[in-house]
């Protein structure tokens, strides 16, 4: 019966997928699918699958490898203010995302407390320490997978959003940990949990320059990024154990190490793999299968906790609609309150937890799961059906230009709209007035000092040119975008001297030279023809874009099945550019240089970069 259970556990969690893939079942998030498909399997179903010795042990393995996917899901440059887009709202308010989620969070902590001793002035859960928890955590991967799908991770509200999930991830994760050392005995013991982070820290500095090296001498059979990952998480998981600290605090800490080793794609796609590939899905299989429905209606006291749990799942999130209403669309703020209602990551854990304690019964435990999943299904829908994209979340680029002429406004005019924001700016009357009616977002700046460019929004976008006639004007622009933040700076000089262009390589400004691509231009107009013809054509477009999309990975050119619309002409592997062929295998962080007509090179550069 043990050999058949696991039998059972793998085949489902190969089939779950495929069956969802078959009939197009995406609302739903495949964690979600996975338990009530355990539910069905298990002791309140056909009772097909029991708990075993091997199946607990995997999905314990499941539930480490969960936190510590989700502490590497965490990007820390959000967490940085400079770092951290912002956008216009409606009302012409500036949104910080990072301001914004911190606000939301601190109203769902609030609401969950008040919540948490209506529950217990109600007698239906006495626990207010731990309700509490509960209903403050947001399913951090859950969220990140529906604000990709609707690709707006880069925009305002997706990252008010992302960040706010994030809070609702780590902050419970911390209190949990203090509750399980309180009512564990450990409470003493509280303050060696210093010592964890502490080990976090130090593992962090220890392997930060040999990882650099990992890349160069990794090969097949020994795979040292991933056994690095594997250390990483049995260190921390052991040290957290030993300071009285839960193991799951120890590989969250991991997976927040292993992000700030900045490990590559191929890296943070097989550590992927391999827990959402094998141990992650028998954890939440195995959570549906120990789940005893039967037992929770036997009990009218912990079924009437399960409507009550759900509606107050809802309403904890309610600070989140009212924070987000000034600054985004209402209907916008009102799915992405709906959005940060999911909570299913840290709940599991959390009950599991509180087992191990006896703070909680079976019965209640499985209300709390249930009410869980109910929630985790409804909220995905309602953030698809009235989450509206606005023309500015459309948008995968802004480009601000400083600098109105001859040269720039052309170019403003063949962005293509469709992945490109513009805006223009002139210090110069005369070129206001001359542009004013031919640019559409065109602003003058009565000097460019940084306080004025800050204002006017110059360093609001992802790609900052300055295009100015004077050199000095554009080294001096180039200069301070870089310093605040911006992710891509251009700057056009008409003469560049040694030591300007050794500071902008080191700083990663790009350098346009009209001299230099002129130059280039008749050099492959003389050598070859088809590619000036290629980028000079008004049909056709040259593009590169960076493979993010996983489903495009590991396939060979010849399987694509737009290949025969598109012409590849480079690849670009790290440093190295590759000559394309059929049987040439795409990786994760490519960049792949091709041409084809608009339509079509814009739906394959759509679906090549998306994450």
């Amino acid at each position: 019966m043990a050999q058949l259970s696991l039998f059972l556990v793998v085949l489902l969690a190969l089939v779950i997928p495929i069956f969802m893939a078959r009939f197009q079942i995406s609302n739903v998030p495949t964690a979600v699918a996975e338990i009530i498909v355990g539910i069905v399997m298990g002791s309140s179903g056909f009772n097909l699958i029991t708990s075993t010795h091997d199946l607990t042990f995997l999905s314990n393995l499941g539930v480490i490898l969960l936190m510590f996917l989700s502490g590497m899901e965490i990007d820390f440059d959000l967490l940085q203010r400079k770092n951290s887009p912002k956008g216009k709202s409606q009302a012409g308010k500036t949104v910080d995302p990072l301001k914004t989620a911190i606000t939301a969070f601190i109203g769902i902590v609030v609401m969950a407390f008040v919540l948490a001793y209506i529950l217990r002035l109600t007698g239906l859960f006495s626990e207010v320490m731990l309700a509490a928890i509960i209903l403050m955590t947001v399913a951090l991967g859950v969220v990140i997978a529906t604000l990709k799908e609707k690709d707006i991770l880069g925009r305002p509200i997706g990252q008010t959003i992302l960040l706010t999930a994030v809070l609702g991830e780590v902050i419970p994760l911390l209190l949990l940990t203090i509750y399980a050392s309180v009512n564990g005995g450990n409470a003493e013991r509280l303050w060696l949990i210093i010592l964890l982070f502490a080990a976090a820290i130090f593992l962090l500095r220890r392997f930060k320059q040999p990882y650099l090296c990992f890349a160069k001498i990794t090969k097949a059979t020994t795979q040292l990024d991933i056994r690095l990952a594997f250390f990483l998480i049995f260190a921390l998981v052991t040290v957290a154990e030993r300071v009285g600290a839960e193991n799951i605090l120890g590989a969250f800490l991991a997976g927040m190490v292993m992000k700030l080793l900045e490990p590559s794609e191929a890296t943070k796609d097989k550590l992927t793999s391999i827990g959402y590939g094998f141990f992650i899905p028998i954890f939440f299989i195995m959570t549906g299968v120990g789940l005893n429905l039967r037992s929770l209606f036997a009990h009218p006291s912990s079924l009437m906790l399960l409507p009550v749990l759900v509606i107050f799942l809802f309403i904890a999130k309610a600070p989140v609609v009212l924070t987000y209403m000034r600054y985004f669309q209402k209907k916008n703020a009102f799915a992405g309150g709906f959005l940060t209602a999911t909570t299913i990551t840290i709940v599991l854990p959390t009950l599991q937890v509180a087992r191990k304690l006896h703070a909680i019964t079976s019965t209640q435990s499985d209300a709390f799961i249930l009410a869980a999943v109910i929630v985790c299904i409804l909220s995905p829908i309602v953030f698809n059906s009235n989450f509206v994209l606005l023309p500015e979340d459309k948008i995968k680029e802004k480009v601000a230009i400083v600098g109105a002429n001859a040269v720039t406004v052309p170019v403003a005019h063949d962005l293509h709209a469709n992945w490109y924001s513009v805006k223009m700016f002139t210090d110069k009357k005369n070129q206001y007035k001359t542009y004013d009616s031919r640019v559409e977002n065109l602003t003058f700046l009565p000097n460019l000092d940084e306080e004025t460019l800050e204002k006017g929004g110059v360093f609001d976008g992802d790609i900052v040119v300055a295009a100015n006639r004077a050199d000095e004007d554009n080294i001096k622009i180039a200069r301070m975008a870089k310093e605040k933040g911006v992710n891509r700076v251009i700057a056009r000089l008409s003469e560049v001297d040694s030591k300007t262009l050794t500071e902008f390589n080191e700083k990663g400004i790009e350098v346009f030279n009209s001299t230099n691509v002129h130059a280039a231009l008749m050099r492959a107009m003389i050598e070859s023809p088809t590619v000036y013809r290629i980028m000079t054509n008004t049909k056709n477009i040259l593009y590169s874009v960076k493979v993010k999309n996983t489903h495009y990975t590991g396939r060979q050119l010849m399987d694509l099945e737009f290949i025969d619309q598109i012409t590849v002409s480079r690849i670009k592997r790290g440093d190295e550019w590759l000559i394309p062929r059929g049987a040439t295998e795409i990786e994760p962080e490519d960049i792949l240089v091709f041409s084809g007509e608009f339509k079509v090179a814009d739906r394959v550069r759509d679906l090549l970069s998306k994450e």
